[in-house]
């Protein structure tokens, strides 16, 4: 019987839950990476004052973090019509805000039309792509995990995961085309703004996919149940603050890691190593590819041994990593800079793999969608929105050295959370935890 009383409603296929996971979370982080590409290459000269090249690129970065504060708040606000009226609909609203925020950046006025304008509009479009995103994830995450067999929720939860990766390597595959295909002032004339505005074709693909979906049967069971709360981030904050907190720190080390393989690779690949984009760009690729394959690796992992074990060991290779990165990087050579590229992105596989499950099965049904989101976009605050900039600064002052050393940092504190949850919120481990694991 469902909540109504009638018959039980016919449920989403698995094929159909997954390809709806994967395909909005690759058009999120299409969107969310076209950014970050973006903001190393074409903001710094389009958007901000000249005059300081060094400057507009801190600048430029500047309204990057704002996503990652907006985040949050997205999180709260979808997450609350998540856990109140269901994972379709609001994964659907979160969607069309991401989506709307990035064609509009397609079609933005640049500082030489507009001033001081076009910074603002770019940074406004860029906290609706924070708000969109902060709902995506642990919406995404939940319609896997929820629909999940026993025994395989971290196989489900990566595959929402892997939109990370994809999602990646058709931003930046689109920009290398866009670079191969037209002249600098081609490029920074138009050419850019067109990885934006074809991110609409991706996004009706999306809402056209998740409208054909049921709800998950975790919450189907929590409304028959009458379990669903007025307010589930106040019900977070009152009953789950240690598992909110442990959840953030647990996932810092996993953005720090990303966005200095990411964007603080590309600036410092770029300018310090002297490469081209185009050049530096596949080497790249070749880096997110072993992201990619390591992602289901990892999954099957944490199936078989626990996600916090899991994610343990993989913090402590992170830590191993990060006093490395500055000789293997700093070496200049193509193949330092691919190995430097090859390790800290199957690193980062292992390591968000199962982040999303990890996050989400501890929290009962009722606030699960918006305490896995705020874990996860909090996170985001502290570990990724000034990650290109601190690594900047820290390179700058002190060298690629230094760089390693606060990924180091920011695993070891990484670590201590983990070791937390291992010990009270992992359901392989066997501890119990309440309704999350039924």
């Amino acid at each position: 019987m469902t909540a109504s009383g009638n018959t039980p409603p016919v449920s989403s296929s698995a094929s159909r839950v997954l390809f709806a996971s994967l395909i909005g979370t690759t058009i999120e982080f299409f969107d969310f990476y076209i950014y970050a590409t973006a903001a190393v290459i074409v903001f710094p000269k389009l958007f901000f004052p000249g005059s300081d090249p060094a400057s507009a690129v801190l600048q430029s970065f500047a309204t990057f973090s704002i996503a990652f504060f907006a985040r949050p708040i997205g999180a709260a606000i979808f997450g609350h019509f998540g856990d109140r009226i269901g994972r379709k609909a609001t994964l659907v609203a979160a969607l069309m805000t991401m989506g709307l925020s990035t064609i509009a950046i397609g079609v933005l006025p640049t500082y030489a039309t507009v001033g001081v304008v076009a910074p603002l509009l770019l940074a406004l479009c860029r906290l609706g792509q924070g708000l969109g995103l902060g709902g995506e994830w642990g919406g995404a995450v939940l319609l896997a995990t929820e629909n999940a067999p026993a025994g395989k929720r971290a196989w489900y939860g990566m595959f929402p995961q892997l939109g990370a990766p994809i999602g990646f390597i058709l931003s930046n595959g689109s920009f290398l085309a866009l670079s191969a295909l037209l002249s600098d002032a081609e490029f920074f004339a138009w050419g850019w703004r067109l990885p934006f505005i074809a991110s609409s074709i991706l996004v009706f693909v999306g809402l056209w996919v998740r409208l054909r979906l049921t709800e998950t049967p975790d919450f189907l069971a929590a409304v028959a149940k009458r379990e669903r709360v007025r307010v589930p981030i106040a019900g977070v904050f009152a009953e789950h603050k240690l598992l909110l907190l442990w959840g953030t720190v647990g996932a810092i080390a996993t953005f720090v890691l990303f966005y200095i393989m990411t964007v603080f690779a590309l600036n410092w690949g770029t300018t310090a190593l002297h490469y081209t984009k185009s050049t530096f760009l596949p080497l790249q690729l070749i880096g997110v590819c072993f992201f990619g394959l390591m992602i289901p690796v990892s999954a099957l992992v944490a199936d078989r041994f626990g996600y916090a074990r899991t994610l343990i060991g993989t913090t402590v290779a992170m830590i191993a990593f990060g006093f490395a990165l500055g000789p293997i990087f700093g070496s200049g050579s193509t193949l330092g800079v691919l190995a430097f590229l090859i390790l800290g992105f199957s690193l980062m596989g292992f390591t968000y793999g199962p982040l999303g499950t990890a996050l989400a099965e501890p929290f009962p049904v009722a606030v699960r969608y918006t305490g896995a989101s705020l874990a996860f976009n909090l996170a985001g605050i502290f570990g990724a929105s000034l990650a290109p900039y601190f690594a900047t600064t820290l390179a700058l002052g002190w060298g690629l050295q230094a760089v390693g050393w606060y990924l180091a940092a920011a695993s070891a504190l990484t670590l201590v959370a983990l070791l937390m949850l291992e010990r009270g919120h992992d359901p392989v481990i066997g501890d119990a935890v309440p309704e999350a694991a039924e």
